[in-house]
């Protein structure tokens, strides 16, 4: 009987002596997010210190358990935080200190609450866009106007508007997959001009001796002058210029997404809109609304970047074409 091989992968060595150091390097080896990086890290220390500061090296499942279970019952967060905190632990084992760590981790599970989505009536959208202005009024367009997320807005790059096709491209999204999604014609003009403001910033930049920015994995390397090219800088740059965390290298980097957070926040305020709304119901509006006008779920699915069309399919629950044609049955009754 043949048995199929299989391929084992490189295990990544750290140099590094201090823990959270090979954690660090081994995560910048696998080209995870920063995000990511300041997330494991902290769900490694709160491991260690829930154990009275024990080596990893000197637990296993039970302890595992025990921390996953306690942010459950006693913290009570979140059902995606406690995945989190299970995947940077998981990790740390597998990766930085390679020891097998069973599959069967079966810590007291955080409930995952079953919510319909916020969504905007197009009439609410048009008043919290009213109440914005500037620029965050042209990022929450598109959010609406394209259903990105709030990090995909904030990520952009020149060369991920395609004027010609009317089409955003959207690089690395959830689940580092790249997908397109519309790019509305409203948007051309007002994006333009704003490319136009920002060329000239990046010019200032290149004068001053700056004008690099982040390039993905070894990009950098590869292409040595492609960080100060146009095509690669930010639609939505920062105002000043910061040190890189990991390079150290001065840079202009993409605007902080809290700054759109408080102006929706602000913009519904003034609004008077009592929903709970924020950027996410902008991307949760846009696709309700493309559900109600009649467009099929798989091209949704598509342009929102889901795995699964259930994930999707949420969206039918809220529609009010499924609803407009139900009554109640308190009409019927005879008071």
């Amino acid at each position: 009987m043949a048995y199929k091989t299989q391929k084992v992968k490189e295990k990544y060595i750290p140099k590094s002596t201090r823990l959270l150091d090979q954690v660090r390097e081994t995560l910048r080896y696998h080209h995870y997010a920063i995000r990511t990086e300041k997330a494991y890290l902290k769900w490694i220390l709160h491991f260690i210190k829930f154990n009275q500061t024990r080596h990893p090296k000197n637990m296993g499942k039970a302890e595992i358990e025990g921390f996953l279970s306690h942010l459950a019952i006693r913290r009570r967060v979140a059902a995606a935080t406690q995945q989190q905190a299970m995947h940077a632990i998981l990790f740390l084992y597998r990766e930085v200190l390679h020891l097998p760590i069973e599959n069967t981790i079966a810590p007291i599970r955080s409930k995952k609450p079953k919510r319909l989505p916020t969504v905007l009536a197009q009439k609410e959208v048009v008043a919290l866009l009213k109440q914005m202005e500037g620029t965050h009024q042209l990022m929450a367009k598109i959010l609406y106007g394209s259903g990105l997320r709030l990090m995909e807005v904030v990520r952009l790059r020149v060369q991920d508007l395609d004027f010609e096709q009317g089409l955003i491209i959207v690089r690395n999204g959830k689940g580092n997959k790249d997908r397109a999604t519309l790019l509305p014609e409203p948007l051309h003009m007002p994006l333009k001009r704003h490319l136009h403001r920002v060329k000239t910033l990046h010019a200032s930049d290149l004068r001053e001796g700056y004008g690099a920015v982040y390039l993905p994995d070894a990009l950098a390397k590869k292409y040595a002058n492609a960080a100060k090219t146009w095509r690669w800088q930010y639609v939505f740059p920062s105002k000043n210029r910061s040190k890189d965390p990991r390079s150290a290298a001065i840079r202009r980097h993409h605007c902080d997404e809290s700054g759109l957070q408080k102006a929706v926040a602000a913009a519904r305020e003034r609004a008077d809109i009592v929903k709970r709304a924020s950027c996410h119901t902008l991307r949760h509006s846009f696709a309700t609304h493309l559900l109600e006008s009649g467009t099929n779920i798989r091209v949704l699915q598509a342009l929102l970047g889901h795995a699964n069309v259930s994930t999707t399919e949420i969206y039918t629950h809220v529609l009010k074409k499924n609803l407009s044609a139900i009554k109640s049955p308190l009409v019927n009754l005879e008071m």
